[in-house]
């Protein structure tokens, strides 16, 4: 399977399924396309360094949002990818791409959806609330996209406990490295073996 992966920053997540890839696990899945909203995002340097073809497309560069949403959609298609995985991907996509791709869209959350999510839910945020909150436990979570942030059905979680002396940066780097790079993978592997299913806004995992 050939999947496009949209990023934003340093592309952790990114380099998480590429090392997946080389170790077998994903090893019939194929990096058709990075998309990022930045230039100076490092995941470009990971893409580079993997020979995987990359584009930067941001909204603030084209005269509306629909053209940008026509522009990514485009590449997605032209690239040959079947699945788009947002691996910290900052933008809301497009309406044409999220019609297009229905069902085939995934992302990544750096929290227990629905606890911490939703718009301006990014980076840091869900870390600082969690903390603020006093939760126990927090971790991420990986769900399909719709046109709204953190609505669509959930496909995994994984959580850590947090720990009294945890900082947001600390969690983060925690869930980062022992949720979403585990779980990201994961899901990708499932989707490619056709174990995914929804009904009613919720899926379900085939054994």
């Amino acid at each position: 399977m050939r999947i496009a992966v949209f990023v934003s920053g340093g592309g952790t997540n990114l380099q998480a399924i590429i090392d997946r890839i080389k170790d077998g696990y994903l090893a019939d899945i194929d990096i058709g396309l990075v998309v990022s909203s930045s230039p100076k995002a490092y995941a470009l340097t990971r893409a580079s360094d993997n020979n995987i073809p990359s584009v930067v497309l941001s909204a603030k560069d084209f005269a509306s949002r629909e053209e940008w949403d026509l522009k990514v959609l485009n590449a997605v298609e032209e690239a040959g990818c079947e699945l788009i995985v947002l691996a910290g991907y900052l933008s809301l996509l497009g309406k044409e791409t999220v019609k297009a791709f229905s069902n085939r869209i995934i992302n990544i959350h750096p929290a227990l959806i629905p606890a911490f999510c939703g718009e301006g839910m990014y980076g840091i945020r869900p870390h600082i609330a969690a903390l603020a909150r006093g939760v126990k436990v927090s971790g991420a979570t990986v769900h399909f996209v719709n046109e709204e942030y953190d609505s669509g059905p959930i496909i995994i979680q994984k959580a850590v406990d947090v720990l009294p002396d945890d900082t947001p940066e600390i969690l983060q780097q925690r869930i980062m490295k022992e949720c979403e790079q585990e779980i990201l993978p994961k899901a990708i592997r499932l989707l490619a073996d056709g174990k995914v299913s929804i009904e009613n806004n919720i899926a379900y995992i085939k054994d």
